[in-house]
Order: structure tokens, then C-alpha cells, then sequence
């Protein structure tokens, strides 16, 4: 029987969401609830993207309040909050909106569980794949955090780091590309409620002329994950850039064990060849970020970069696709949270 899962949200990470979904035979999306009044817009914005391509299988608006191709029919809510939805026919919500709904009143809606994608301090977990997806318990965890793109990135690598050089400090740069809350000309200061951001005057200017410094909530992230990677232990910044699709995170860090350039990128080799997840991907080729679109691996290790200095200091380069990539991790922590479910 399939899982019936109700989408919170059609952004641009609850359309790759979908679009992985609709190929995943265990699962069936019965609906998806998205505050855009205007159901055509909804297919239009789903069966064209200017940045992953056309969808081939397209979709059709049906009956009211229905859109179909052929494979899937599915409602389409426009509810502001998941507490006003009839969820009798879901087992699992979604939650790509980005909106902080009040948590407690979400443990009580009738489902199996609900998967957020944004990190939240105050989910029953954060969950990042070759973090810690083996403290995920199906009993206590409803409200589960599948992180952010960028944690879901660095955080596997630190890890590793960690567990066999111990991190004693370190620093992180994110080269992210431009969002939707950016502005596309320069206008006035940006604010952003799903972000907790009160005002940007940085983020008002043009997202396609300019590198834009900023901060960053990939450290926050990390915490929620694994307490040991905070603002104590790495310092943080970004840089927003005129691309579509794909970061990168250029990674400091200072070690208290010693090791080789060449210890490092066997360390890397290893864990790719023996990973329970597809997590990460070691690069050697002379590739750009365009070369990482659509790629599910999401802690790729650039090698070309990776060097060590007098031994304690390391350097790294990791790609991942924000979107596409980030998002078939949040699918690949619910196959595991309903693997768990079935044994």
C-alpha cells in the first residue's frame, strides 16, 4: 500500500520534491496545499522551470480543485495553515513552505509524522543523513527537520573530520545562489518572516549583479543536529551569488591529530565506497557548478582543493545542489523513517 503524503507548499524545493515523488512508486501525493489562489499558475509553475527543464508528463487542471497527468491526480488546498486542512486521507505531511507554524498544535494533527524542510530548534529532531539518522525514532519523533541545503551538505563532512582528527576550530564560507526573496534590481530593504529577518538593506540590492556577503544560519543548523558544531567551534559568514542552482561551502577547519593531504582524501574515498546513504560523491575532474545539477549526492568533496597546511590545518571545497539535491535528502530521510516504521 502506498504511503499518501500531503505537500505543504510548491516552492522551489516542494517542486523537486514532487517531481522526485511522482517517480518513487512506494509513495502517492493525494494532495498539496499552496496559498496561490491561482490553480493554473500552480500546474504552469509545475510543468515549466527554467532551471531544471519542462516536466515531460504534464499536468492538466481537472474538476475543481483537482490536477492530473498520467500517473497522478491530485487535490489542490489553499488553507494558510496546515491545522485547517482535512488530512483524512494522509499519512505524512510535508512541510516545504517554510512557515513556522506552532509546533505543538502540529503534533496533534492525525498523522503519521510531518517532515519540515527548514531546520527548527524545536522539532522533535533534526535529522542530516550521515549526521545522526540513527537517533531518528519513529515512537517520540513526529516533527522531524530534514536541516537546511547547506547543513545537510557540511555536516557529514565535519563528522568524518571529527570522529578521526577532532576539530578543534574552524571557519565556512557558503557560495549560495540568489533566492526568491532577493530582489532582481536594486529597491528597498528586504525582510523575511520565514527567515526571522527583520529587515536585509544588502539583500535589497540587484541579486543579479552582485556578489552579496551576508550571514548565515548554517552553523545554527549544524547545532540542532549535532550540538558540537556551533558558533563556539566555527565561525561562519556567505556569500549570495548570481547563479541559479548548486553551492559550495569553502571549509577552515584546525585539527588537534595530525594528517596528509593524501590521508584526507583517502579518509573521503572510503566513506563514499562503504556509505549506507548517497551522501557523498569525491570529485576530480575540472567541473563548474552547473556539472552538480541534479545530483542527489549532496556532500561532494572537490579534491582539487583539498589540501592540508603544517599538518593541523585542512582545506575543503564541497558542492551540493540546494534544491534538487537538498531535496531528495528530505525523501531519502522519510524512505528511512518508513523503513524503520516496517521493521
Amino acid at each position: 500500500m502506498k504511503i499518501k503524503i500531503l505537500l505543504n507548499g510548491v516552492g522551489r524545493i516542494g517542486k523537486a520534491i514532487l517531481k522526485q515523488l511522482l517517480k518513487n512508486e512506494s509513495f502517492e501525493i493525494v494532495a498539496i496545499n499552496e496559498i496561490n489562489p491561482y490553480i493554473e499558475n500552480i500546474v504552469y509553475s509545475i510543468n515549466h522551470d527554467s532551471t531544471y527543464g519542462n516536466l515531460s508528463d504534464k499536468f492538466k487542471v481537472m474538476e475543481k480543485n483537482y490536477i492530473q497527468n498520467s500517473t497522478s491526480r491530485i487535490k489542490i488546498i489553499n488553507e494558510n495553515s496546515l491545522l485547517n486542512v482535512d488530512l483524512k486521507e494522509v499519512d505524512i505531511i510535508i512541510d516545504a513552505s517554510g512557515v513556522k507554524d506552532d509546533l505543538e498544535a502540529l503534533k496533534k494533527l492525525d498523522v503519521k509524522a510531518i517532515f519540515l524542510t527548514h531546520p527548527n530548534a524545536n522539532a522533535d529532531i533534526n535529522v542530516v543523513l550521515g549526521a545522526n539518522e540513527d537517533k531518528l525514532d519513529i515512537n517520540t519523533h513526529k516533527v522531524i527537520s530534514t536541516s537546511s541545503c547547506n547543513a545537510t551538505a557540511l555536516l557529514p563532512a565535519l563528522k568524518l573530520i571529527d570522529e578521526t582528527k577532532e576539530i578543534i576550530c574552524g571557519d565556512i564560507v557558503t557560495i549560495h545562489p540568489l533566492l526568491n526573496h532577493q530582489r532582481v534590481l536594486d529597491g528597498s530593504f528586504i525582510g523575511s518572516a520565514t527567515r526571522n529577518v527583520d529587515y536585509n538593506f544588502e539583500f535589497g540590492r540587484s541579486s543579479t549583479q552582485n556578489i552579496i556577503p551576508s550571514k548565515t544560519t548554517t552553523i545554527d543548523a549544524c547545532s540542532y543536529v549535532l550540538d558540537k558544531f556551533n558558533h563556539d567551534l566555527i565561525s561562519s559568514n556567505s556569500l549570495r551569488v548570481p547563479t541559479d542552482t548548486v553551492g559550495a561551502i569553502n571549509v577552515t577547519l584546525f585539527t588537534k591529530e595530525k594528517s596528509s593531504k593524501d590521508e584526507i582524501i583517502n579518509l573521503f574515498e572510503e566513506c563514499e565506497k562503504n556509505q549506507k546513504f548517497p551522501v557523498f560523491l569525491n570529485n576530480y575532474d575540472p567541473l563548474v557548478s552547473s556539472d552538480f545539477k541534479q545530483e542527489n549526492k549532496t556532500t561532494i568533496i572537490d579534491h582539487r582543493y583539498t589540501d592540508v597546511k603544517n599538518s593541523n590545518m585542512i582545506k575543503l571545497l564541497v558542492w551540493y545542489d540546494n534544491e534538487w539535491g537538498y531535496a531528495s535528502k528530505t525523501i531519502d530521510i522519510l524512505k528511512h523513517y518508513i523503513n524503520k516504521s516496517n521493521s
